[in-house]
């Protein structure tokens, strides 16, 4: 079926070429002479729609919900639903990697935090760079800001690693109650027991084979992988070292989180130390 778009060529030049009304040339092509006038009162969407199409290109993981906060934050006031078309119709969908399913299994949930620096979370992920060469990742969140305090990347992390890297988070943050870890052999070494002990902090180790019970920081890594290692292409450890530095602070900075009613981890910390400064007062 020809729609009303390319019969008004058509109506004009039947005018041209035969001198007709256009009245008449509505009837010859079938097209309504009120379609013919008719204007859409929507506002152009060009500039919208190339915007989309560069944050798309910026941020390939994201799906249209961050994006519509991105938009949002630079002004383009557009209902998420809108935002939801023209990105279907710009054929930037994501595509989903399918998940396997998993039997669920009676476990106890720990409670959820409910103030910062109450329970760190972290893991390591690992990847290679351009050589095959591999390297590590040690990835530390604050489970209740959800801000990533720390990507450290090496080669190898052993436990010494891991207590140098609590170190500098101490001095910079102070110390949580509680971080929840798994059972790997750099958490369970005797370096990571000491100086838990001696800055009393509690390690809440999670039951083996169960990764599901510490899903703040296995969210995260899957966030990591999917947004920043699967992206990149890394040449030496200084460039793994530059890059996921830049997507750390990205993360806490830019990177809006629906948990959070889509601000930034920054943006709620920002927010707690406001209320924090005006009770003291």
């Amino acid at each position: 079926m020809v729609g009303p778009a390319a019969l008004r060529p058509a109506v004009i030049e039947l005018g041209a070429k035969f001198a007709m009304k256009k009245r008449r040339a509505c009837r010859v092509v079938g097209l309504a002479p009120s379609t013919l006038y008719y204007c859409s009162r929507r506002p152009e969407r060009a500039e919208v729609r190339a915007r989309l199409r560069d944050l798309a290109a910026q941020r390939p993981r994201w799906g249209y919900r961050r994006l519509h906060v991105l938009l949002d934050r630079e002004g383009h006031h557009l209902n998420h639903k809108l935002v939801f078309r023209l990105y279907r119709s710009e054929g930037l969908a994501v595509r989903r990697k399918r998940r396997k399913r998993i039997t669920s299994s009676l476990r106890v949930v720990p409670p959820p935090p409910t103030r910062p620096r109450q329970q760190w979370t972290m893991d390591f992920t690992q990847d290679s760079l351009a050589s095959g060469r591999q390297f590590r990742t040690l990835n530390l969140i604050d489970a209740f800001t959800r801000e990533c305090l720390l990507i450290e990347a090496d080669h190898s992390l052993t436990g010494a690693r891991v207590v140098r890297a609590l170190e500098r988070l101490r001095e910079l943050h102070g110390t949580p109650e509680v971080i929840r870890i798994d059972n790997g052999t750099e958490f369970t070494s005797s370096a990571v027991d000491a100086w838990a002990y001696t800055n009393q902090v509690r390690l809440d180790f999670i039951t083996p084979g169960k990764p599901t019970e510490n899903g703040h920081i296995e969210s995260f890594n899957g966030k990591f992988r999917d947004e920043c290692l699967n992206e990149n292409w890394f040449i030496s450890l200084d460039d793994v070292r530059r890059k996921v530095e830049a997507y750390r602070v990205d993360y806490n900075e830019v990177r809006p989180h629906s948990s959070l009613d889509n601000r930034t981890p920054n943006e709620l910390a920002h927010s707690l130390t406001g209320l924090a400064s005006s009770a003291a007062q």
